[in-house]
């Protein structure tokens, strides 16, 4: 039976101590990574709010106190020499990493008379939130579980069981890290840890995502009975009041949005629908430019000025019971003058408007009686082109999603990318465009299915998904410096071990994801022939890309591939960087163990060190191994540069 590591064992060479630039460096890049950990860690009677405000102040005070590593503990300062690449991305971060796992060990201890207390144990200082509780988004049934399974765990086994699934360190990796943060009795912790099955991809959802938040507001009776609350309370209705007794129509048409704080007349301008701007239906067919500055506003309800003028009024002002969320790096504010209508309509049991101003879209979503429960969505979309300015979801009920398409879609066509072979379905859509429900596959919980869509328009066929956004992805398959769209046997077959793991890079404000079959790789005693694929995911706002390359061994029933390793913010796979090396430790059908390379056609040689020796001329690499062998992995491109293996 054929058997993959997941991902490739490297080992970096040792550093004696981390200077703070290379410390913060490392905490910038990998904050949303360590403030996940730190979560993750933290005690969970803590409440969720503050093991979010908790985690962040952990992180952000982990930086050294002087020049070098030298922290609150003994060995903060010491790196380890050893360790594997998935781990972390040098000395910095895994310098990093031990001091957020101590303090977050920290943090659940009791505070004891006789004992001096910790700086963790205290609620942080900064950063503060009055009148909110933040926490993270909802997982599901499987996500709760586990949450429950690790409250059980005392602070050491639930660091070790994080380490362990979230960091993917071994046994041994994970003792020397306990002991760094000062735990005595670190195999005793391990074997607690046991007792919990590991599920890494779980710890990687959101649920556990103290970064990607929601917002609610805090026990207002309690709040009523502070002194302090109670005066800054009649301060408000004062201001309130004032606010209301000025000219306009006061609180009541605007719905769910907050007060007004400004009577600038260009806000108030963007306030008011009769400024909409309307594109003509068939402007799209002589303008310059194919995006969504040509798409003609569409929908049932173009003329209820209440439902538009609550949209615009939310948009600048949301109030504490609106739901917002963005995409990253989109900012959430008001519109800088009035947007373009793009949509106002009934959309199964909600109005729906779509906004757009140049940047963003925005989507305004209320219960048809009444507002009370409306959301707000933004989505960075600039730069858009006919392939990516094809369709925005305009309606997401019970797992189903609909799109609104662009006006030169001429057919839309669903395809189920785990079924290569299969024929793609039509798709309706009513006279606006819309189309009917579709499945979902951003949130299902298990990938039985992905279905995709593929729209027709003159210049061809896309097939796009949805990841949990506004605008949909569009998939593409071939070389970073020509990707087309997937439409032979070949593209499919790689999309199909592909789309399960596609959840990887789900609500980051990805516009693309491309495929690329960098090398094939004969297998070693007649084993068949694996595929090396790299996927790399661009987003809208341009840096942020994610790139993880695959093993795709010989499987009859496709199974999905293996990542052998991922980066985040990495030029490669990309235009400005078109290669990669990647590497992972494999068990042929003999029960052999081998460790397995492959660069893209640019390296000329490859090398292992770090424990294993062995080399080879071109870009494979097959060399006999042991079971749990450890190798670092490098290469050489043919004018002579180094390529090390993407970590």
């Amino acid at each position: 039976m054929l058997n993959v590591a997941p991902e490739q064992d490297i080992l970096n060479p040792p550093a004696p101590s981390v200077g703070v630039e290379q410390a913060e460096a490392a905490l910038v890049e990998h904050y949303p990574r360590l403030v996940r950990l730190a979560y993750l860690v933290l005690p969970p009677s803590l409440g969720r709010n503050r093991r979010v405000v908790t985690a962040h102040a952990i992180v952000q005070r982990s930086l050294p106190r002087g020049r070098s590593g030298t922290g609150d503990g003994p060995d903060d300062g010491l790196i380890p020499g050893a360790r594997r690449a998935e781990a972390g991305g040098g000395p910095g971060y895994v310098y990093v990493r031990r001091r957020v796992v101590r303090q977050a060990l920290e943090a659940g201890l009791p505070l004891r008379r006789r004992a001096w207390p910790k700086r963790a144990q205290f609620p942080p200082l900064l950063p503060q939130v009055w009148g909110l509780r933040l926490f993270p988004r909802s997982g599901g049934a499987d996500e709760l579980a586990l949450d429950q399974r690790l409250s059980a765990l005392s602070g050491p086994a639930r660091a070790a069981y994080v380490l362990r699934g979230l960091e993917r360190l071994g046994d041994d990796e994970v003792c020397a890290e306990l002991n760094a943060a000062g735990v005595t009795e670190a195999r005793k912790a391990l074997t607690e840890a046991d007792a919990t099955e590991t599920q890494a991809g779980l710890l990687e959802s959101a649920e556990f995502d103290p970064c990607s938040l929601q917002a609610r507001p805090t026990d207002l009776m309690r709040r009523r009975q502070h002194s302090r609350a109670a005066l800054a309370a009649v301060a408000a209705l004062v201001v309130c009041g004032a606010l209301i007794g000025l000219p306009g129509d006061g609180w009541g048409p605007d719905g769910a949005a907050a007060p007004p704080y400004t009577q600038n007349p260009a806000a108030q301008a963007a306030l008011d629908p009769g400024h909409l701007l309307r594109v003509e239906p068939m402007a799209w067919t002589t303008a310059t430019r194919t995006d969504f500055s040509v798409w003609p506003a569409r929908g049932d309800l173009l003329g209820d000025a209440g439902l538009l003028r609550r949209a615009l009024a939310v948009w600048a002002r949301p109030g504490g019971s609106v739901q917002v969320s963005a995409t990253p790096g989109t900012p959430s504010g008001p519109p800088m003058g009035a947007p373009q209508l793009l949509f106002a309509g009934v959309v199964d049991r909600a109005k729906v408007v779509l906004l757009y101003d140049g940047l963003r879209v925005a989507r305004y979503a209320e219960p048809r009686d009444g507002t009370a429960g409306a959301a707000l969505d933004f989505a960075r979309v600039d730069a858009a082109d006919a392939s990516s300015a094809s369709a925005l979801v305009v309606g997401r009920t019970d797992g189903n999603v609909r799109y609104l398409t662009a006006p030169w879609v001429r057919q839309v066509s669903v395809r189920d990318l785990l079924t290569p072979d299969a024929a793609a379905r039509p798709l309706h859509r009513d006279e606006d465009g819309v189309t009917d429900p579709v499945v979902s596959p951003a949130q299902a919980r298990q990938c039985t299915s992905w279905e995709a869509l593929e729209f027709h328009d003159d210049s061809g066929v896309r097939l796009v998904t949805d990841l949990g956004e506004l605008a949909p992805a569009r998939l593409t398959w071939g070389p970073p410096h020509d990707p087309h769209d997937v439409g032979d046997r070949s593209a499919r077959e790689g999309w199909a071990r592909t789309a399960c793991l596609l959840p990887t890079v789900r609500t980051h404000g990805v516009r693309s994801v491309n495929n690329w079959q960098f090398a094939q790789q004969a297998l070693p005693e007649n084993n068949g022939t694996a595929d090396w694929i790299c996927t790399r995911a661009e987003t809208w706002r341009g840096a942020g890309g994610r790139v993880f390359a695959q093993f795709q061994a010989p499987s009859a029933k496709l199974a999905p591939g293996a990542i052998a390793a991922r980066a985040e913010n990495s030029a490669a796979c990309g235009i400005r960087e078109a290669r990669v090396l990647a590497g992972v430790l494999w068990k042929s059908r003999g029960g052999n163990w081998f460790v397995l390379a492959a660069g893209s056609e640019q390296v000329s040689s490859v090398a292992l060190s770090g424990g294993m020796t062995g080399s080879g001329r071109g870009n494979l690499l097959a060399v006999r191994a042991k079971e749990g062998a450890r190798a670092e992995l490098n290469g050489r491109l043919s004018d002579g540069t180094a390529i090390s293996s993407l970590r």
